[in-house]
C-alpha cells in the first residue's frame, strides 16, 4: 500500500467526521490488523505523540508529517514531551545487522545526540544516494595535488616552488577579479602533511555528517566555510594568497565538535573526551603550523606564504551556520528564525567582502605582490 492510500484509508476509518485527531491504539490495531508498510521507529513516535496528547490522541497533520517524514519544530516538541513512552532498548541491542547496518548504526551513535532521532534515522537510512560530495571533493584534492606533484616534481611546500602560484585554481590578491579563485583555491594545498589532514578529516567527519543530513546541507557547509575563508583573507591579510580546502574542513569539524559539546550527556560516540582532546590539539597543531609557514618560511619565497586566516574562518562558519544546521535534523531550516539570523549575517558580511574588494585596495594603497 502506497503513502496516499495508506492516509485515506486512515482518514476514513479513523476519522470520519473530520475531526483532526486520531486515537493512538486504534491506529496501531490498524496498522497491525492490515500489516501496514510503517517503520517500528514511526511506530515509536507515535506512541510519543499520543503521549504528549491529554487524550492520547494524534494530530491528523502530525500523523502525516510522520508518515511524510517530515518533522517540524512543533512535531520535535510533542516527541520531547512524550519521549518517556518511547522504548528504552537502544540500537546498540539491535541484532543480526549486516556490515553496512552496522556503519549505519555506527554513523547514529557518532552524529545524532537523541536515541529517538538515531532510531528515525537507522530505519529510514538508504544507501541510494550515497555521500558523494564529500567524497567527490575529496578524491579531487588527490588528484589535482598528484597532477602537480608529479608537474612540479615537488611534494612537501609546494608554494615555494616559482610555479605554483601560476595555478589557474590559486587565490591570489593580484587576481581578484577572477572569482572562481575565491572557492577553487580548496582543490590546492601546500603539501602532502595539508592534503592528508584534510582528506582524512573530510572523510571521517564529512563522510557521517553527509549520510545524516545530505548532501544539500553539507555541501552548503562546506563552500560557505571555503568561500569565508578566502575572503576573511582578502580583509585580513590582504597581501597574501590562500591554498587549501581548511575553510570547509574547520566548518566542518568545529559544527560537529560544538553539537557534540551541546548534547555532551546525549552522546553516545565512545571515548568522546579523549576524541575532543585528540581532534582540538590536532586543529590548533593545524593551524599553528600554518601560522609558522605563513611568518617564519623555512626557505626563500618569492612572495608571501599562504594565510592561516582561512582556518579561523571555517571555523566562525561551523560555530555559526554549521551548529544551526546539524542542530535542525530532519527539520526544515526555512521555519527556524535562528536560520535566517545566520543567513543574513552571511550574507552581510559577504556584501562587505565584495565592496572591499573592489574599493579597499586602491583606497588603502594596499601593496600587494604582483601576480604572477
Amino acid at each position: 500500500m502506497d503513502r496516499s492510500s495508506l492516509l485515506q484509508l486512515i482518514q476514513e476509518q479513523l476519522d470520519p467526521e473530520n475531526t483532526g485527531f486520531i486515537g493512538a491504539d486504534t491506529f496501531t490495531g490498524l496498522v497491525h490488523s492490515h500489516e501496514l508498510p510503517l517503520d517500528p521507529a514511526k511506530l515509536d513516535m507515535l506512541v510519543a505523540l499520543a503521549q504528549s496528547n491529554e487524550r492520547g490522541q494524534v494530530c491528523y497533520q502530525e500523523l502525516v508529517d510522520l508518515i511524510s517524514s517530515k518533522r517540524s519544530s512543533s512535531f520535535k516538541r510533542a516527541i520531547a514531551n512524550g519521549q518517556r513512552a518511547l522504548p528504552r532498548d537502544g540500537l546498540l541491542d539491535e541484532p543480526g545487522l549486516g556490515v553496512y547496518k552496522r556503519f549505519v548504526r555506527y554513523v547514529a551513535y557518532e552524529i545524532l545526540p537523541r536515541e529517538v532521532d538515531r532510531h528515525w534515522y537507522f530505519y529510514r537510512h538508504r544507501s541510494c544516494p550515497p555521500p558523494v560530495f564529500m567524497a567527490s571533493v575529496t578524491l579531487a584534492q588527490i588528484i589535482v595535488f598528484l597532477c602537480y606533484g608529479a608537474r612540479l616534481n615537488k611534494w612537501v611546500l609546494q608554494t615555494y616552488h616559482p610555479e605554483y602560484m601560476k595555478s589557474p585554481l590559486v587565490y591570489h590578491p593580484g587576481h581578484r577579479a577572477r572569482a572562481w579563485r575565491f572557492l577553487t583555491y580548496m582543490f590546492m594545498h601546500v603539501g602532502l602533511e595539508q592534503l592528508g589532514f584534510n582528506a582524512l578529516l573530510q572523510l571521517m567527519i564529512g563522510v557521517p555528517l553527509e549520510m545524516v543530513h545530505g548532501l544539500l546541507r553539507i555541501s552548503l557547509l562546506y563552500l560557505a566555510g571555503v568561500l569565508a575563508g578566502s575572503l576573511t583573507v582578502s580583509i585580513t591579510d590582504m597581501r597574501a594568497p590562500v591554498v587549501g580546502g581548511s575553510g570547509g574542513v574547520y566548518a566542518l569539524c568545529s559544527a560537529h565538535l560544538a553539537n557534540v559539546v551541546m548534547n555532551w550527556a546525549g552522546m553516545r560516540c565512545p571515548y568522546k573526551l579523549l576524541r575532543m582532546v585528540l581532534a582540538l590539539v590536532c586543529m590548533s597543531s593545524e593551524v599553528g603550523r600554518a601560522v609558522w609557514l605563513r611568518f617564519s618560511p623555512p626557505l626563500p619565497a618569492s612572495g608571501p606564504q599562504p594565510s592561516f586566516m582561512a582556518h579561523l574562518a571555517g571555523a566562525v562558519v561551523g560555530v555559526s551556520m554549521g551548529l544551526t544546521i546539524l542542530r535542525s535534523y530532519e527539520e526544515r531550516l526555512r521555519d527556524q528564525c535562528g536560520w535566517w539570523v545566520v543567513l543574513l549575517a552571511y550574507g552581510t558580511f559577504l556584501l562587505f567582502a565584495i565592496f572591499w574588494n573592489i574599493f579597499a585596495y586602491d583606497l588603502l594603497g594596499a601593496h600587494i605582490p604582483p601576480p604572477p
